[in-house]
């Protein structure tokens, strides 16, 4: 019953949590719009959904918990490379992996429209939107949960 219940609330589950760290890396690009050779990142989010709904699925068939996951393409952005800059090397089996919150998504690097003199790609127009759009969406998630929940207990108290 319990896994019905996480299989229920599983996609708003990972929805905020990639939401939740792409408006991380918002706000970082954000907070270093002034730093000079600063390159403005982001996650496509739809690609960090598809792969965390996968590993959850994956997951859960073979009793393991689920990793979280997101999407959020744009066109204005480019691979870092077939590593990802928070993968971390281990010098031990017992550490941890140190994937984000996302599970595998990619940190991707936005193309600046127009370049600046010190490097630096950062586009406020560009990261406010995105910013506010995130928000947005992350605040449609919190209403679709808090939908799911009245649901269930209007079901339990009949």
């Amino acid at each position: 019953m319990a896994n019905r219940i996480d299989d229920y609330f599983r996609f708003q589950e990972t929805a905020l949590s990639v939401r939740g760290q792409r408006q991380q890396l918002i706000s970082s690009n954000i907070a270093n719009a002034d730093t000079p050779n600063y390159k403005a990142r982001d996650i496509d989010f739809s690609s960090a959904m598809n792969n965390a709904l996968n590993n959850a699925t994956t997951a859960t068939s073979t009793g393991a918990a689920a990793n979280p996951n997101g999407n959020v393409a744009s066109n204005a952005m480019r691979q870092t490379g077939s590593q990802s800059p928070t993968e971390l090397a281990k010098t031990s089996a017992n550490h941890l992996d140190g994937q984000n919150s996302a599970g595998s998504s990619q940190l991707l690097y936005r193309n600046p429209a127009q370049g600046n003199i010190d490097g630096n790609t950062v586009d406020m127009d560009v990261e406010r939107n995105q910013f506010a759009d995130n928000s947005l969406r992350y605040e449609a998630s919190l209403t679709m949960i808090n939908m799911q929940i009245r649901g269930m207990l209007a079901a339990i108290q009949g």
